[in-house]
């Protein structure tokens, strides 16, 4: 069975969209795969609670108590190879990873960010993109590498930018499209491993 690691930092509802999808398309049954794993770097993030009343395993890596960013990668990376994941998905993590963490789960470390990337990498996305101008702004799941948002691109979604927008109203429907790209690109992952 392959294992799925998937780290947070708050609410996860990209993990609980991952978790409704894994169970509703039987990711174990038909795809060999189960999330083994939700980690987090804060204690009290919320998602943990939804990882737990679906039955997954949890824990706590926090970040605040290492000296580094060196030292907690490593604590985490090893909080993750303890399920022996296929695929480790950032889902609303908020840390940069340092490039030995990323090199450790090449080709199996999966994000997925609030804009049509190559624009607008890093925080801020949707007051950027109305800032710009943009007509039309979204959502990419994509490889992590060690160039922050810049890995290949397996999948994204556009909305439009609506007059009146605002930073939270276009970021409310750019999540709703996060929460169909992102299971649909992991399943695709996981049936070509």
């Amino acid at each position: 069975m392959k294992q799925i690691v998937i780290l947070i930092s708050g609410t996860g509802s990209n993990m609980a969209a991952l978790v409704r999808a894994a169970e509703r398309e039987d990711w174990a049954g038909r795809l060999g795969a189960r999330i083994a794993a939700v980690i987090s770097n804060r204690p009290g993030a919320r998602g943990l609670q939804t990882a737990r009343d679906a039955g997954i395993a949890t824990a706590v890596v926090d970040h605040q108590a290492f000296d580094g960013r060196e030292a907690f990668d490593a604590a985490l990376m090893a909080e993750v190879d303890r399920h022996a994941p296929a695929l480790v998905l950032l889902a609303g993590f908020m840390r940069i990873l340092t490039p030995g963490f990323v090199a450790h789960y090449a080709g199996r470390l999966i994000n997925i960010h609030p804009s049509l990337l190559p624009a607008f990498p890093g925080l801020h996305t949707h007051q950027r993109a109305l800032d710009e101008g943009c007509k039309l702004a979204g959502a990419t799941v994509h490889r992590v590498t060690a160039e922050l948002d810049h890995g290949h691109i397996l999948a994204q979604a556009a909305v439009p930018v609506l007059p009146g927008d605002t930073a939270d109203t276009l970021a409310a429907r750019v999540l709703t499209q996060e929460h169909l790209i992102y299971p649909r690109a992991v399943a695709e992952l996981l049936s070509k491993t």
